[in-house]
């Protein structure tokens, strides 16, 4: 089915079945988190993804009738019709602990920084791109949000709404 920017419809799981190329499929949102975050493709296998407009894909657990008509569906996971897909904010932190790759952990002081959506210099001998960023929360790695890490600096990519003074 091609997508229709009104209504949200079932990602085609290969581009065999796909009739619009630049719609994700599902293959392709799995080889994404695979290969750029070391998430296991199987982490996904009771979930349904879905497109709503162009490229906004999201991840819902189960199996609705495809196309739905409604406004909301599950989370937002991820944006595709872009030059790098990335990774929803809500994504990264309900599947980013899984992340073996591309994971930058944060003291608290840049923590601070990063959720006040300000950016930082990095030391960071990774790739360039979009990180899962991660902080000691109640003793453990917790992932707390997107980043973008560009010539030598980590780019807070928490939404304006969503950022946080923890100074105050």
């Amino acid at each position: 089915m091609s997508n229709d920017s009104t209504r949200f419809t079932r990602l085609p799981e290969t581009a065999a079945e796909r009739e619009d190329e630049e719609r994700a499929t599902r293959e392709e949102v799995l080889a994404f988190w695979n290969e750029r975050f070391g998430v296991d493709p199987e982490t996904f296998a009771d979930h349904t993804f879905w497109e709503l407009g162009a490229g906004k894909i999201w991840i819902y657990r189960g199996d609705p009738p495809s196309p739905v008509e409604i406004e909301g569906l599950g989370m937002t996971f991820l944006r595709t019709r872009q030059e790098h897909w990335k990774p929803t904010l809500e994504a990264v932190q309900r599947f980013g602990h899984r992340a073996r790759q591309n994971v930058v952990h944060l003291t608290d002081e840049q923590a601070r920084r990063f959720v006040a959506g300000e950016d930082q210099e990095l030391d960071w001998e990774g790739d360039w791109g979009y990180l899962v960023v991660t902080h000691d929360l109640a003793g453990a790695a917790e992932p707390v949000g997107v980043g973008l890490f560009v010539y030598g600096e980590l780019r807070s990519q928490v939404p304006k709404g969503r950022r946080r003074d923890l100074d105050a």
